[in-house]
């Protein structure tokens, strides 16, 4: 079988005439008749090149993998018991699940405090992130969350101020930044990443010794690409800015030909992101560099690169003393990332995270530090962050939720504005037609954050997620008797498939208590 679906999706609007009467290799219709009008991505691509290369549309979108892969956490069922209780006293009373505490603290110090175990990844300079991130920072706030300010923000920030190479205003980033700390309630943390061109302006330092921040993240990659950050521009000015600036601008805006052409052939530019040069020393001197500017927290996301890229992360996370190393698998999402590249390139999240905890397991028996980890890629719902934090015991202590986040802000948002238009769907309208209808916690949000004004609908949305994952987290770490999560463990989880018991290293099912099965029945 194929696990792909080449040359059509609703991610590139295209389709294919037959439908799926395809190739399964190719895509390509069984039959590809010369009077066909064109709508698969061959088609379309022989009139417009490159851009079939993305999702559409930039900026209004986020975008993952469709490829269906062969062993994901489906593959994994949790276990529940019916005796005892971790965490609590082993009394019907105490073992309820609004006593299962989902809270937990990061941090070489402890010194940063979690309500629940997430951390949104690094959303950086797409229009979408910059757009929704009132909704987002002051969601993840209120639901004492950490949030990551992505790459490139000050790069792209037109009303940046950078003289000879060094920031001297940055409004963009300075309004991310505001925007988190006004809302936190002393739980969470804002986090700043930095890539090729951030270091080279020195975002970091900037953010650490002019706003405040705390904790930084360096970026080696993420797992929906293989290469650096991407954007488009609709704006010449802008295009010719970031090519000032030292990005890669695709075509070139300077060009007196493509200067003709924007508006008439095509309307958009590509703003490209060098590719870092990872090296032990380089990695170890820029840690150095940090902790030196007055960082307290120094973190590190890595992507769904090969084995011996997740080894070196690991262990250079290790030697450094890293506060986080966040892992993201094969499939994440993006705001922009070539289709074919995320859907045909990397190591998947199930798989990624079965290597990192065999890396960290491995140092952790040599005696070496062994840095708190995050996985992220693709996670959703409840159960996945239960089987991500389960199967990584107890070196996993984060999953990154990116992509659903920031779903609920968007969907959240646009709900507020249909209902002020009264346009709400049907879907919808069966709660009713005011806010405090719409929004289950909305009387009870505005009303604890009075003094700060009107909670926005995309925050909001954020929370009222936020608070389903913790309820539905609470549950089944009640199921499995696991009343805190550093009581979860791999022994909660059971393969259904042999392979992926083969590549997690956690028994097939019907394996799953052999030992403790022959000592009841006494044989």
């Amino acid at each position: 079988m194929t696990y792909s679906h080449p040359n059509r999706s609703q991610a590139t609007k295209t389709r294919t005439r037959l439908g799926d009467d395809v190739n399964p290799q190719s895509g390509l219709c069984v039959v590809c008749q010369e009077d066909c009008a064109g709508y698969c991505e061959v088609a379309q691509s022989s009139m417009r090149g490159p851009e079939l290369l993305y999702p559409k549309p930039y900026g209004h979108m986020t975008a993952a993998a469709q490829k269906e892969y062969p062993v994901d956490y489906s593959h994994v069922n949790i276990m529940g018991t019916a005796v005892g209780a971790h965490g609590v006293a082993a009394d019907s009373d105490a073992a309820i699940f609004p006593n299962a505490d989902v809270s937990t603290t990061l941090g070489h110090d402890n010194g940063i405090s979690l309500d629940f175990p997430i951390v949104v990844p690094g959303l950086g300079s797409t229009d979408v992130a910059r757009r929704h991130w009132e909704g987002l920072a002051v969601g993840c706030a209120i639901s004492g969350i950490m949030l990551t300010i992505g790459e490139n923000v000050v790069g792209m920030d037109q009303e940046a101020v950078i003289e000879n190479g060094e920031i001297k205003h940055a409004p963009e980033l300075a309004r991310r930044v505001e925007l988190y700390r006004k809302w936190a309630r002393g739980k969470g943390a804002i986090v700043m990443q930095e890539n090729v061109e951030d270091n080279r302006l020195g975002a970091l330092e900037f953010a650490v010794k002019q706003l405040g921040v705390e904790a930084v993240e360096l970026k080696w990659g993420q797992g929906a690409k293989d290469i650096g950050g991407e954007v488009k521009i609709d704006d010449m000015g802008k295009a010719r800015m970031l090519k000032e600036r030292g990005y890669l601008v695709l075509p070139d805006p300077r060009d007196e030909h493509v200067e003709r052409e924007f508006g008439r052939s095509f309307n958009e530019f590509e703003r490209h992101s060098r590719i870092g040069m990872v090296t032990r020393d380089g990695f170890h001197d820029r840690v150095q560099q940090l902790r030196d500017a007055g960082a307290k927290y120094v973190f590190l996301k890595t992507g769904a690169y090969r084995p011996a890229d997740l080894a070196r992360a690991v262990k250079f996370a290790s030697e450094a003393k890293l506060d986080l190393l966040t892992i993201d698998g094969a499939g994440g999402g993006t705001g922009m990332s070539p289709w074919g590249m995320m859907n045909e390139w990397g190591v998947p999240t199930f798989y990624l995270q079965s290597l990192a905890y065999e890396y960290a397991q491995r140092l952790d028996q040599k005696g070496e530090h062994v840095p708190a980890l995050a996985m992220a890629g693709g996670f959703s719902m409840e159960d996945h962050l239960f089987k991500a934090l389960a199967m990584g015991a107890p070196y996993f202590k984060l999953a990154g939720l990116g992509r659903a986040a920031l779903t609920a802000t968007m969907i959240s948002r646009n709900i507020g504005l249909l209902l002020d238009e009264g346009r709400l769907p049907k879907h919808i309208l069966e709660h009713g037609q005011q806010r405090e209808q719409v929004f289950v916690y909305y009387d009870e949000l505005m009303e604890e954050y009075e003094d700060l004004g009107a909670v926005p609908d995309g925050a909001i949305g954020v929370y009222t997620y936020i608070a389903r994952l913790k309820q539905g987290l609470r549950q089944l770490m009640t199921g499995s008797r696991k009343f805190g999560l550093e009581h979860l463990s791999r022994g909660d989880l059971a393969c259904l498939t042999r392979e992926a018991a083969e590549i997690s290293g956690i028994p097939y099912v019907t394996e799953v208590d052999s030992d403790e099965v022959d000592e009841i029945l006494g044989v």
